[in-house]
């Protein structure tokens, strides 16, 4: 076998080893662990970079672990969009990494930095992963890491939204094995590919069957990405999670996306019979809600950190929003935007951190505190991640939706999304501006002191807000990549030839 066909097991196996090490050498070492921890992500971004470049091409390397072959092994396929992902995590796992450092937030807790590295292994496992039972245990290894980095620093606020967001993840896993259950009991298969192949066999006394556990499925993944109605458990989560913790859970959402995109064409696309393109009449409604809802948290949050929070919900809305068209046009610009609207959301909970630590007992909250040193500084982070959030120009945002606009253009009901899109980044913008100017420039007589700050606490949302200067000025490059890896998944036909043939030789 080459390298580039043992490629795809790296980003799993780094962080397993990783963990563990770290768990050893933390409590004696603790410098030891920290510099693990780095090396991890680096070596995780080195592999993803590599993996992307053997993949630009068209190139589907499927990895079948044991020789076993598909569709009786565990098989994990690399494509454009799976090492698309791959490098998004990295780095911001990265820039994660560096702000719980130099905030000194990971010293809250001995085991920071292994679940930190058990949530990455997770991550990059359902980005891989062919099948959808280790999709399910994927899933599982990221919400027990993330639990558990929820928790990270304890207080009372954290355990309450931490038992909820175990509840209903209890309840989505539930749904996932019923789901799973089904789908097998129909198929005789649970690998991605060999599944897409038999369900156009599937008889037709069992379609309703079929539609049962698509929609089901649908659903998992729709609560994974917060999508209204079953969007509650996100914002008190994220809100009150350590900001660093905060900022790499801004990808979470996104695997549920990631998992619509990655399921639906390939084993419910045309030939589903009943289940056919499942999701479809229901996409594009509980999108634009979640739109709404999303910025509509955004204008009335109290503190910079929910405002935070809830524009993961409004920026998940938009996303989808693109991904209902089920084109290579609108997936394209979905996918575009899903980049941008993660380094977004990172940016603005790790801005909500920096002005929190600098204004003491007012914390992050909307109202007028004490003038803090380096104020103007921080507020012009902010205005820059408001302007990233809302998709305001020049901010690679501001391109995301434009191609978003210009590719719905071509559903039935491309009105009301324009309407969507355009209302509420009005409402986010007037959202953000009332907080801003409440935080910013407004100050108010009082006795308490403000924070302590330092300069070393902007690096890590200033790299995030780079990176969004970055993805602009490289918006073509980037657009055309995620428009060649949306080709590519509504291609089924070529993953399976990659899957089913290659990783069984």
């Amino acid at each position: 076998m080459t390298l580039a066909t043992h490629l795809p097991i790296l980003p799993v196996v780094i962080p397993a080893l990783a963990a563990p090490i770290i768990l050893l050498v933390m409590r004696r070492r603790p410098k030891l662990g920290v510099a693990v921890a780095f090396a991890s992500c680096l070596a995780l971004l080195g592999c993803a970079l590599t993996l992307m470049g053997w993949v630009s091409d068209g190139t589907v390397i499927a990895y079948a672990l044991g020789d076993w072959p598909a569709p009786f092994g565990i098989v994990l396929v690399a494509d454009r969009l799976a090492a698309m992902m791959l490098v998004l995590t990295a780095i911001l796992a990265l820039i994660a990494l560096l702000h719980a450092v130099l905030t000194r937030a990971d010293r809250k807790g001995w085991h920071f930095h292994a679940l930190f590295q058990f949530q990455l292994m997770g991550l990059n496992g359902a980005f891989l992963t062919g099948d959808l039972f280790n999709l399910f245990v994927f899933f599982e290894v990221l919400l027990i890491a993330s639990y558990g980095l929820m928790l990270h620093g304890q207080g009372p606020a954290r355990l309450k939204a931490g038992v909820q967001y175990v509840v209903v993840n209890l309840v989505g896993s539930s749904l996932f094995l019923v789901a799973l259950g089904i789908l097998y009991s129909l198929t005789g298969t649970l690998n991605m590919a060999d599944m897409g192949v038999r369900v156009a066999a599937i008889a037709p006394a069992d379609q309703g069957l079929l539609r049962i556990a698509a929609l089901l499925l649908v659903s998992v993944f729709a609560l994974k990405a917060a999508v209204a109605p079953l969007h509650l458990w996100l914002a008190r989560t994220y809100a009150v999670s350590t900001p660093a913790v905060a900022a790499l859970f801004a990808i979470m959402t996104k695997v549920g996306v990631y998992s619509l995109i990655r399921v639906v064409p390939q084993v419910f696309g045309e030939d589903a019979g009943a289940a056919a393109w499942v999701p479809a009449p229901y996409l594009l409604p509980a999108a634009m809600v979640s739109a709404i809802i999303g910025f509509a948290g955004v204008f009335v949050a109290r503190s910079l950190s929910e405002q935070a929070a809830y524009a993961v919900i409004g920026s998940t809305g938009t996303l989808l929003i693109a991904v209902a068209g089920w084109s290579a046009g609108s997936l394209g610009a979905g996918l575009y935007y899903l980049v941008h609207s993660t380094l977004a959301a990172a940016a603005l909970f790790m801005v909500a951190d920096v002005t929190a630590r600098r204004r003491g007992a007012f914390g992050d909250n909307a109202v007028a505190g004490p003038a803090f040193a380096g104020r103007s500084g921080v507020a012009l982070l902010f205005m820059a991640a408001a302007i990233a959030t809302t998709g305001l120009p020049p901010l690679s945002g501001f391109i995301g939706k434009l191609l978003i606009l210009n590719s719905v253009v071509a559903l039935p009901n491309w009105g009301w999304a324009w309407g969507v899109i355009l209302g509420t980044t009005f409402i986010g913008v007037v959202g953000f501006a009332r907080t801003g100017s409440a935080v910013f420039w407004k100050s108010a007589a009082c006795d308490i002191p403000a924070g302590p700050g330092t300069r070393a606490d902007i690096a890590a949302p200033a790299i995030a807000l780079g990176l969004l200067v970055a993805l602009s000025a490289g918006a073509g490059w980037a657009s055309a990549y995620a428009d060649a890896a949306a080709a590519q998944v509504l291609d089924p036909a070529q993953s399976a030839r990659a899957v089913l043939v290659e990783a069984a030789r």
